[in-house]
């Protein structure tokens, strides 16, 4: 059940409370189980029922609807206990499907997942830089040729679209080494809306780099701290903020702003994470020294970390990434930050490594330096987040209601 207060402010505030047998919280209960299966793996009705403190009866009322609506489906039994053997559920994975739409400055794409995030198709294209009527152009188009690939039934079962895109993109032109003008139309577009009004499903929008660490949450794998930093590396590196197991974005949907943070910039002066640790500045590098980008843009896969180019990116890379960290945990006790982004998967371990490195040698004093580690999504993790969004709105309930069942 979600309780909604006021504050002295006039602010409303939002709570979770636990399960309840109450016919009115059915539909919340419903939601509660789903996230629990979903964090935890297929569970059995008398855990379900331990882990929510709804009774064993409800719970049994639950998991018939949910299988039957084709949502939940049954494990084999377990054997080997006295009684009745247990029957665990899991998610079904063609429960549900979801498009993800992420629009960046070099590349645009939709995938579509199952209900577990496991990628059923995807449209991709590279662009010299994004406009909102093409972007709008590009959704329609590859929202039809994805749910074509499916059957009817299964078609059926599309949750919504979510679309994954950097705020106030007019204001990145020169970053992104275009006219200004060339970007002005982002200002006055509404592009949830323009998509929106070409589709039957529900749109919603998030900012890139929250989408990537949202999905971090709901589709990472490993068990994750309570409360963490996420860096994603794309054309401009962003970020995350996760408290008490929930993604916080804000009143405005950009907290977690990482790029902006202040940093050195290797001559004795400071700049902005942006700067040092964005893909946008390997491009320039290996533009400066005759190398071809497109690799960069086609798939993380196609680059190398023994490159001296990248290697030096590298260096300056990890040494914004530590101080940002270090600046990051003063302000809140981290105790993990992680890093994932649009690389390969020993390109980022090296960034890792190195970025370990540069954090055990600055002053902490006073701090509990938080740990590095990498990310599980890489590349995917945007989209995956923006496909998330209709998922979470439907099906899942705030993550600080499984802190209750734990």
């Amino acid at each position: 059940m979600v309780q909604h207060s006021t504050d002295p402010d006039g602010h409303t505030t939002e709570a979770i409370v636990r399960g309840s047998n109450q016919t009115g919280m059915r539909a919340y209960n419903e939601r509660l189980v789903l996230t629990i299966l979903r964090a935890a793996g297929p569970e059995s009705k008398a855990e379900l029922a331990r882990m929510t403190g709804l009774s064993a009866q409800t719970v049994s009322v639950i998991m018939r609807k949910l299988e039957g609506e084709g949502l939940i489906e049954r494990c084999a039994p377990l054997r080997g206990k006295v009684g009745q053997p247990s029957v665990p559920m899991r998610l079904a994975p063609r429960g549900a499907i979801s498009f993800g739409l992420k629009v960046g400055r070099r590349s645009v794409e939709m995938v579509m997942i199952d209900f577990l995030g496991q990628i059923l198709g995807r449209v991709h294209r590279i662009h010299a830089y994004p406009t909102p009527d093409a972007t709008v152009a590009f959704a329609e188009d590859a929202l039809q040729r994805l749910l074509a690939s499916l059957d009817p039934p299964l078609r059926a079962r599309a949750a919504g679209l979510g679309i994954a895109m950097p705020f106030n993109l007019w204001s990145w032109a020169r970053a992104i080494g275009v006219p200004e003008d060339a970007m002005a139309s982002w200002r006055d577009s509404d592009v949830r809306s323009e998509i929106a009004a070409r589709c039957d499903l529900p749109v919603f929008l998030q900012n890139d780099a929250s989408s990537a660490c949202g999905a971090e949450l709901i589709f990472g794998s490993g068990r994750k701290p309570r409360d963490f930093l996420y860096f994603y590396i794309g054309f401009f590196v962003g970020g995350g903020v996760v408290l008490n197991g929930s993604l916080y974005t804000g009143p405005t949907g950009n907290a977690g702003a990482v790029g902006s943070m202040l940093v050195p910039d290797g001559t004795g002066g400071f700049a902005q994470l942006i700067d040092v640790a964005s893909l946008s500045g390997l491009e320039k590098a290996m533009l400066r020294a005759g190398m071809s980008t497109n690799a960069l843009w086609q798939s993380p896969d196609g680059w190398e970390a023994d490159n001296p180019v990248v290697s030096r990116w590298l260096d300056d890379a990890a040494v914004g990434l530590a101080h940002a960290t270090v600046a990051a945990a003063s302000v809140i006790d981290f105790d993990t930050a992680l890093i994932d982004g649009w690389l390969p998967i020993a390109v980022r371990a090296r960034l890792i490594e190195r970025a370990q490195e540069v954090l055990a040698r600055l002053d902490t004093s006073g701090l509990a330096p938080p740990e590095l580690r990498a990310g599980t999504l890489g590349p995917e993790a945007r989209a995956l987040g923006a496909a998330s969004l209709p998922l979470s709105e439907r099906f899942l309930v705030d993550q600080n209601a499984l802190l209750k069942a734990s």
